[in-house]
């Protein structure tokens, strides 16, 4: 545990105590009030805090405050989750991980699914949940939407499903078992909280021994871009650069399969976009 900045802590506090207005707390500004913001007194009780507690914080002085305090007081400030981290690290405390993986896909993403009518592309959590595609995606990987609920997974499909995992060449399904299940004990790591996650693993360990046998070595890697073989059943062999792009905020992933222009699985890509046919429901 850090040493608390006492200083950078107080001024934080100060700062957004005077960023807050009144309504944005529930209060009434009343007639009296001449200065912005929220008086110390309105911060305390908001928080569930004494005045003279709290006014030492904003003055640098007293003890360091607790993982609670400071969750009371990122409440009472109104502090999104990276202002109440840097809360935390001001008061010498780690942050506590999120609670889950964010399954909901923002709005700009989803229209840009849509309007990647040449590019397979498909949109998943930190746990390999498929969360959006698009109409190429299912004409590349097959038909996403049909597949249940608790099958939406990269991994679960991988390593349970026999078709799926004969879409890679041999050396590509050593990859992406070795680094899938890598990113998966990372994502476990990053929130342990998280049921969803420790379900999956768990029905995993059950269906397959080599998910166990990888699981058991332990190892922790980032899901990171790749050149894949891919066999599609009525395209044959592709050659695809697979790129992931990944969104810190929602800790979400954009996939995207692309081929080198002037190459058979470039023209094969083209080809896709008549198998494609009428988009699916491209949301989980």
């Amino acid at each position: 545990m850090e040493q608390p900045d006492r200083d950078e802590l107080a001024s934080f506090l100060r700062l957004w105590r005077g960023r807050l207005q009144p309504a944005d707390a529930g209060l009434d500004a009343g007639p009296r009030r001449r200065t912005p913001g929220l008086r110390r007194q309105e911060v305390a009780e908001l928080a569930g805090l004494s005045v003279d507690y709290y006014t030492r914080l904003e003055q640098g002085r007293g003890p360091r405050p607790s993982r609670q305090v400071i969750l009371a007081l990122g409440r009472a400030l109104r502090l999104r989750a990276d202002e109440l981290a840097h809360l935390h690290y001001l008061a010498g405390q780690a942050p506590q991980p999120p609670p889950h993986p964010e399954r909901e896909v923002q709005p700009g993403l989803l229209r840009l699914l849509e309007r990647l009518d040449d590019t397979p592309a498909l949109i998943c959590d930190a746990k390999y949940d498929l969360l959006a595609w698009n109409a190429m995606a299912t004409a590349l990987l097959g038909n996403l939407a049909a597949l249940p609920p608790d099958g939406r997974n990269l991994i679960w499909r991988f390593f349970t499903e026999p078709g799926a995992r004969a879409r890679h060449d041999e050396a590509g399904a050593r990859q992406f078992a070795r680094e899938s299940v890598a990113d998966l004990r990372a994502a476990a790591a990053r929130y342990p909280r998280d049921a969803g996650i420790r379900q999956l693993v768990t029905r995993l360990l059950e269906a397959s021994p080599e998910f166990a046998a990888r699981w058991a070595e332990r190892d922790v890697r980032v899901r990171r871009s790749a050149r894949k073989r891919l066999c599609h059943p009525a395209l044959g062999w592709l050659e695809l650069d697979c790129d992931a792009l990944h969104d810190p905020d929602r800790d979400q992933w954009l996939i995207l399969y692309t081929a080198e222009p002037g190459t058979p699985s470039h023209d094969a890509l083209r080809g896709l976009r008549h198998i494609a046919g009428t988009p699916l429901d491209s949301r989980a």
